[in-house]
């Protein structure tokens, strides 16, 4: 992408297009807004192809904070919908951020990025594990599977899971 090669780009978004839609359907509750900040996030990652330092961060880790500062623009922008008085004050009491909560949505979305990655038997067992906080026996109970092997599926894809984790940001060690 830095070289203007517009393939490189079709390839981001092959690879990160889906995890940064879903994130930004989840983050604005709209699946246009979602298009359009979408259509926003790959034009700045072409445009800003020249400063990604894969030194400081993963690939998917920069296009979805890039992703997360155009939803939190979007957010602020929107023309703000009649509400009680209550309870946009204790929301503000309890101390509800934008950022903080799309900082949370960002590490979940990159997570079911890696968990996509991963063969279709052991990202199910971690989804259950973490997802649905399902003990090992339950999930055995559940799926039929003998315990011992989801052990070692669930073993073997959390070992694939720190390895796309290293892979990708590697570089920041």
């Amino acid at each position: 992408m830095k070289d203007g090669d517009e393939d490189a780009l079709a390839e981001v978004y092959a690879q990160v297009g889906p995890s940064t839609f879903g994130y930004l359907l989840r983050t604005l509750g709209d699946r246009g807004a979602a298009e359009d900040v979408q259509q926003q996030v790959f034009t700045e990652v072409w445009r800003r192809a020249g400063d990604y330092d894969p030194q400081r961060a993963g690939l998917v880790t920069w296009v979805l904070m890039i992703a997360r500062s155009r939803a939190i623009d979007h957010l602020r922008k929107r023309v703000p919908e009649p509400q009680d008085p209550q309870a946009a004050a204790s929301e503000v009491e309890a101390g509800q951020d934008i950022a903080g909560e799309t900082d949370a949505l960002v590490d979940r979305w990159r997570m079911a990025h890696y968990l996509s990655r991963l063969p279709g038997e052991e990202r199910l067992l971690l989804q259950m594990r973490f997802y649905q906080e399902l003990s090992q026996t339950e999930i055995a109970d559940r799926t039929g599977v003998p315990l011992g092997t989801v052990k070692s599926r669930m073993v073997s894809g959390l070992n694939r899971l720190r390895e796309l984790l290293e892979h990708e940001e590697g570089a920041l060690a």
